[in-house]
């Protein structure tokens, strides 16, 4: 078992003992969904089992009960799952939710179409951060990432700057829970996210320079969706070759800051 299922599991058993409402067939169900990635087209059982951390003998008993439902299709020749149908209306009725998709998607292509870029809107989910809509300019050499990617949460900009926009306990709170997850890893991670917590304050945006991806330039800004939904960040980047901090930081920067502005005015009308 890895350490993060090792943790992943740690706390959700002690959400098990602590909340009578906690329903564990349920939460484990949830879990081998949650574990297939972007990128990912099949998983066997070991595989979830590894993800999940949970023993092979229940994950084999929830892919087949899922299966059964239509949220998972088993493939025959290979032995393993990809994500069924039904999964895909959960996730279509959960976005076409999304107001903030329709009021920020052709601001964010006109950005794009400036910077030469990619931007992206994302929130975050568990310790990553997730894609809900995507626009690329049509310069050639575009990063391979859509609705549904996931990146990091502490080394992406995107990341950075929900992390920045998160009450100061919250934050606080997952920044142990990274801490654990990364021990070694974790002065660099700190060393990097104390600077983006300090250039958010001071630039209006969090930066990720060549640090989520070696050739990779990126900055970012968090606005409240309202609604109930949590943060949200806006993206904008792509490959250094392409998109370079000077662009970013001079030029690209003034731009996202005000894109942001018009969503929330818009949304909160």
């Amino acid at each position: 078992m890895t350490t993060s299922a090792t943790d992943r599991r740690a706390g959700q058993v002690a959400a098990e003992q602590n909340d009578r409402h906690f329903v564990t067939a349920l939460a484990r169900g949830l879990e081998v969904l949650a574990c297939f990635r972007s990128g990912d087209a099949l998983l066997g059982n070991q595989d979830i089992a590894q993800r999940c951390g949970l023993p092979k003998s229940t994950v084999s008993r929830l892919t087949a009960t899922l299966t059964r439902m239509g949220y998972l299709i088993h493939v025959r020749e290979s032995s393993k799952y990809r994500l069924g149908t039904a999964t895909l209306s959960l996730g279509s009725a959960m976005l076409a939710r999304l107001d903030v998709r329709q009021v920020a998607r052709p601001l964010m292509q006109e950005l794009a179409d400036f910077a030469r870029a990619e931007v992206s809107l994302g929130t975050r989910d568990r310790f990553s951060m997730i894609y809900v809509e995507n626009c690329r300019s049509q310069a050639p050499h575009a990063l391979s990432l859509d609705v549904g990617s996931r990146i990091s949460l502490t080394t992406s900009a995107m990341g950075r700057a929900w992390l920045a926009a998160a009450p100061a306990r919250e934050r606080t709170e997952l920044l142990a829970q990274i801490q654990q997850r990364n021990e070694t890893r974790w002065p660099a991670l700190q060393q990097g996210l104390d600077q983006a917590l300090q250039d958010y304050r001071s630039l209006g945006v969090a930066t990720s320079f060549g640090e989520w991806q070696k050739k990779v330039n990126a900055i970012a800004r968090s606005f409240q969706p309202g609604g109930g939904l949590p943060p949200m960040v806006i993206n904008c980047g792509g490959r250094a070759s392409q998109v370079s901090q000077e662009l970013l930081l001079g030029e690209v920067r003034p731009r996202l800051i005000e894109i942001v502005a018009r969503i929330e005015t818009a949304l909160y009308r």
